[in-house]
């Protein structure tokens, strides 16, 4: 069972909505919370009913990365070794986001910073109030811009070009060039952001799991292919789905002029 007790957890219809819920902190990160966000996306690969995963934050932010005062600071005590502990850590949060079969959207209420800006790059789609204003901004604090998973994924969204620009300045932009630059998948009105969010993950909850959880699988694994090998593993793929009860609905729904019912 999941049952957070750092962030909100709700789960119907189908979608898992993870809420974080420390406004007066701006959703600063604490040891706990990283520890069950981790968690909580490890547990939900078995979570059958959940088809789609939302996270988004209360107030006006999202998440502005790691608390001064319940991370930062404390980090100053550790060794090598115990600073490690905690990079891996927030690393481990990315890899089970990009692990888990099933969509994954970042719901951008406010401002997205630091370690926040990772979670929603991280996340398969970013839906973004018109305040929602992202900087990665590790090397603002004598960090490097290449931080749980940055300097990997953040090129592949935007081209190298821009990324090394947001990287090395941590700078803020706002939701409109975000979404310029394909950062944010769509830009919507604070009023408007929760309707949207939710339209999206019904979409996505109503669709093929099967075949949307391959589509995942394969954009992660084709990310260092050759063509060829991208190729071979597509035909894989695609045959393989072809042989799922979901591709037959489609056809007779298709042919009897109804909507499909999926798995």
């Amino acid at each position: 069972m999941i049952n957070p007790s750092s962030f909100l957890y709700k789960a119907e219809a189908g979608v898992a909505t993870l809420t974080l819920n420390r406004p007066e902190r701006l959703n600063a990160l604490t040891f706990e919370v990283y520890r069950e966000l981790t968690e909580t996306f490890a547990l939900l690969r078995n979570e059958t009913e959940v088809r789609v995963v939302v996270i988004t934050g209360q107030g006006r932010a999202f998440c502005t990365g790691g608390d001064v005062h319940e991370i930062i600071g404390p980090l100053f005590q550790r060794d090598l070794e115990g600073l490690l502990d905690f990079t891996r850590m927030t690393c481990a949060l990315v890899k089970n986001i990009r692990a888990l079969s099933k969509p994954v959207i970042a719901s951008l209420n406010g401002i997205t910073a630091g370690a926040g800006a990772c979670i929603a790059l991280a996340a398969d789609l970013r839906i973004a109030s018109e305040a929602a204003k992202i900087a990665f901004l590790f090397v603002k604090v004598g960090l490097s811009g290449a931080d749980m998973g940055a300097a990997y994924l953040l090129p592949r969204v935007v081209g190298l070009t821009k990324a090394t620009e947001l990287l090395l300045t941590g700078d803020f932009i706002s939701a409109q060039e975000a979404e310029q630059i394909g950062l944010y998948n769509r830009v919507v009105s604070e009023k408007e952001l929760p309707k949207t969010t939710y339209e999206t993950a019904q979409r996505l909850a109503q669709g093929p799991a099967f075949a949307l959880a391959k589509t995942k699988e394969m954009l992660n694994r084709e990310f260092t292919m050759t063509l060829d090998a991208a190729l071979e593993a597509e035909a894989q793929a695609q045959a393989i789905c072809m042989q799922h009860s979901d591709y037959r609905e489609a056809y007779e729904a298709f042919v009897a002029k109804r909507e499909p019912k999926f798995q």
